[in-house]
């Protein structure tokens, strides 16, 4: 009987979630796809930070992606001091910040609460540039080296679903969540 009920609720569960997959086109590198603000609704942050390492002089990951309220630790493993700074976050340009410059070792952590995409650079080295794409929600995910893409467990509903990619305008489309959901970009400059 108890056996019976659990089997039972799961599936009703399960029947009220699906996800929503897809193709980018966008050129060469990853994406990201992210479910936009959801009105009326808020979702805690989670509580271990993402790692962001300064390595071989280079950001790495290229790309991070957290949800908003998220803390993003930058990390130096290089042998040499290095400075992350942003000119903005979602193109606002009130929003840039200066971390300082640290050196081998060392770690500086930032919160993100507002969504939208954060270049980042090195005012010590101009060539390093990297990217934290803050989502409004928890539903996001990066695309595979062809373009595909998952965001598993949305709850049914109608939405707005955003694709970001470096040096690319954002696209958003809606799309209804109900069970499985698909939603195709082709970004452009």
């Amino acid at each position: 009987m108890q056996k019976t009920i659990l089997v039972s609720l799961i599936a009703c569960l399960s029947l009220s979630a699906g996800n929503i997959t897809g193709k980018v086109a966008a050129g060469k590198g990853n994406s990201v796809v992210y479910v936009d603000a959801i009105a009326g609704k808020t979702f805690p942050p989670p509580a271990k930070a993402q790692v962001m390492d300064q390595k071989s002089l280079l950001f790495q990951p290229h790309i991070v992606v957290v949800q908003a309220g998220s803390t993003v630790e930058f990390l130096n493993s290089d042998k040499v001091a290095h400075n992350i700074f942003w000119p903005s976050v979602g193109g606002n340009k009130k929003l840039t910040h200066n971390l300082g410059t640290w050196p081998t070792g060392e770690k500086r952590s930032f919160k993100f609460d507002t969504p939208g995409a954060v270049p980042l650079l090195c005012n010590v080295h101009p060539e390093m540039s990297g990217y934290v794409i803050v989502s409004p929600t928890p539903y996001f995910a990066m695309t595979d080296a062809e373009g595909n893409y998952k965001i598993a467990d949305v709850p049914n509903g109608s939405y707005t679903v955003s694709a970001w990619h470096e040096g690319m305008k954002v696209q958003s489309k809606p799309v209804t969540v109900s069970g499985d959901a698909a939603a195709d970009f082709a970004l452009s400059k």
